[in-house]
């Protein structure tokens, strides 16, 4: 039976991810150069390590450029279009459906506390969560489970009791490998890529009320039903 759900947060509650790519997508074009989602997508949910796009960027254009001039338009880039998100359609409706059913709440985010927990301040959301599990409380940020795994057990639940909601491969993948049920919601950006295991996919948290989602997955493991792959 589940008793919990645990979010992600980047891509998931706000859709960060979608000005940033565009962001280094605008960089890239200034400079000739064209910056793939092929390429982008590897460091999607994962730490920064991943992926260096001003290395890429070097490479590509073939030549020495000034970096820190690169980061500082880059940044106003991002900001200027990040400073009219708004949480994704479905969030506020699945945070009270979850209080209301008595669900644990946790969120577990490869992204660093400040940013997280100021984004949730800002948008009035912060209490929802019980727990809130970040880069800093690991060695390894995901697609390993350890930020799961964490998150689990600040609620005092085993993995079989709750399930995360993700919208990148690599989160997906990091639930998966902590024994969560999964479900994906990717963004315009996540969209497209290819992801590995997961328990349900759905294009909107909107889409379908949360005691719903948990009914099917507790319906598809009493029947045996695999995890989903695509």
């Amino acid at each position: 039976m589940i008793q919990g759900v645990i979010f992600d947060f980047d891509g998931l509650i706000l859709d960060t991810e979608t000005p940033e790519f565009e962001s280094f997508q605008a960089l890239f074009r200034r400079y000739g150069c064209e910056l793939t989602l092929d390429v982008w997508g590897a460091c999607i949910g994962t730490g920064p390590e991943a992926f260096d796009p001003y290395v890429h960027l070097e490479e590509l254009y073939a030549s020495p450029y000034d970096k820190e001039e690169a980061r500082a338009w880059r940044r106003r880039y991002y900001d200027e279009r990040l400073a009219s998100a708004v949480l994704r359609p479905g969030v506020l409706e699945y945070l009270q459906s979850a209080h209301e059913h008595g669900l644990r709440v946790g969120l577990a985010s490869s992204s660093h506390r400040p940013w997280v927990t100021g984004h949730l301040a800002a948008h009035g959301i912060l209490d929802a969560f019980e727990v809130i599990r970040t880069a800093e409380d690991v060695a390894q940020v995901k697609p390993d489970p350890a930020l799961y795994l964490l998150a689990l057990e600040g609620l005092g639940l085993p993995p079989e009791a709750a399930v995360a909601f993700e919208d990148s491969p690599n989160g997906a993948l990091a639930a998966k490998r902590a024994g969560m049920f999964c479900v994906t919601v990717p963004n315009e950006t996540t969209g497209s890529l290819v992801f590995g295991e997961h328990d349900l996919r759905i294009g909107s948290m909107a889409d379908m009320p949360l005691m719903e989602v948990i009914a099917r997955l507790e319906a598809q493991a009493g029947q045996g039903g695999r995890t989903r792959i695509g």
